[in-house]
């Protein structure tokens, strides 16, 4: 069974940065296949996808992050990254990381780590 498990959130001042971080337990040698992708969830907001990298490596961002997020990906540790900075109170939500086999289709989600950005 493949789990994933996010990591590295927590409060910071607007304009400060975070780098979350997701790793996998389990299968390991699968996570060199598997597209994935950042999502976040705001209190009394739907789920939203933040950004997204495929196997090749092409990534793809929400617009309201663009230029302020960055997501990487590290087959060699097995772990998925979401550098953040430039952040702002409406960064504020859960974010979970995603994986899957077919692009944008996930199967496999983690628990969440929670991003507050305060004034």
């Amino acid at each position: 069974q493949v789990q994933l498990v996010e990591s590295g959130g927590g409060s910071v001042q607007a304009g400060g940065s975070l780098r979350l971080s997701c790793g996998i337990i389990g299968y390991t040698y699968s996570f060199y296949y598997m597209n994935m992708g950042w999502f976040r969830q705001a209190p009394g907001k739907e789920r939203e996808e933040v950004a997204h990298i495929d196997t090749n490596g092409s990534t793809s961002y929400t617009d309201s992050v663009k230029g302020r997020f960055t997501i990487s990906k590290d087959n060699a540790k097995n772990t998925l990254y979401l550098q953040m900075n430039s952040l702002k109170p409406e960064d504020t939500a859960m974010y979970y990381c995603a994986g899957g086999f077919i692009s944008r289709s996930y199967t496999y989600w983690g628990q969440g780590t929670q991003v507050t950005v305060s004034s």
